[in-house]
């Protein structure tokens, strides 16, 4: 086994190591890779999920931030298998152009960029079999929040609409060198078929959902005011005086087909 890199976490990189060996082998079980397939790491960090993957599957892309940590495992990772490393953001890369396709991404996301890397992930949906991430637990649980809960919201509607989310396994503080101050969750997300969401305007499900979770009290009849009247919300078969979180994401979708059309008939302005 090898050991970890003496490495001090930065907070600046987000950085919590996982270290649990049980933690681990719960996770690689979860992910179940199968030698052939293009795994992409993101934040491999002191190489917890990394070196028990190459030891699956032998082969393995690695993306990482931090030039110390990534100098390390490049020495390291030659007695488990072949690791490619990408040193950079992992905002800034291109998924769409890292093959052969399908990818299946795997990562212990920093938390302080967990929410823009799921989307930007997203936006090349069309090269990505699944993602198993391991996120804060509320994330995870506004992520799979289903309509009517306290936690559903703009970011369960639009992952939903994209993905389907399945938390998997729960990772305690403890698990982590430096410990976080929140607990974790391992989550798989699998992007929906493109045929499935060929017809979805996201900006104008963007912006739908931003006016209606704004102030969540309100009813869509004064959050969505300006945006989409009430004659419209019941053709649509929503009732004015609801919620947003009470709306289902087949109804959220329906409501941004219909802003879009709008749109698209509003004359265009000299």
């Amino acid at each position: 086994m090898t050991e970890p890199f003496e490495h001090k976490a930065r907070k600046r990189f987000g950085q919590n190591f996982l270290c649990d060996p049980d933690v681990v082998s719960r996770i690689v079980a979860a992910i179940a890779p199968r030698p052939g397939e293009t795994l992409v790491e993101i934040g491999p960090g002191q190489g917890a999920l990394t070196f028990p993957l190459l030891d699956r599957v032998g082969a393995l892309t690695a993306i990482e931030l931090d030039r110390d940590l990534a100098a390390w495992l490049r020495s390291e990772a030659s007695r488990h298998g072949n690791l490619t490393l990408i040193e950079t953001d992992a905002l800034e890369v291109d998924f769409g152009l890292i093959g052969p396709r399908p990818l299946r991404l795997i990562g212990n996301l920093p938390y302080n960029i967990s929410t823009p890397m799921l989307f930007h992930a997203l936006a090349h949906a069309d090269a990505i079999a699944d993602m198993t991430f391991m996120l804060q637990r509320e994330v995870v649980e506004r992520m799979a929040a289903p309509p009517g809960s306290k936690t559903f919201g703009r970011l369960s509607v639009m992952l939903q609409a994209r993905c389907t989310v399945e938390p998997l396994l729960h990772v305690p503080p403890g698990a982590f060198r430096p410990a976080p101050k929140v607990e974790s969750m391992v989550v798989r997300l699998v992007p929906l078929p493109a045929a499935e969401i060929l017809d979805i305007d996201f900006t104008a499900l963007d912006r739908v959902v931003r006016a209606g979770f704004a102030q969540r009290r309100k009813t869509l009849h004064n959050a969505l005011s300006g945006v989409v009247d009430d004659a419209r919300l019941r053709m649509l078969g929503i009732e004015p005086g609801a919620r947003a979180e009470s709306l289902p994401v087949a109804m959220w979708l329906a409501l941004a087909r219909d802003v879009a059309s709008h749109m698209n008939q509003s004359p265009t302005r000299p």
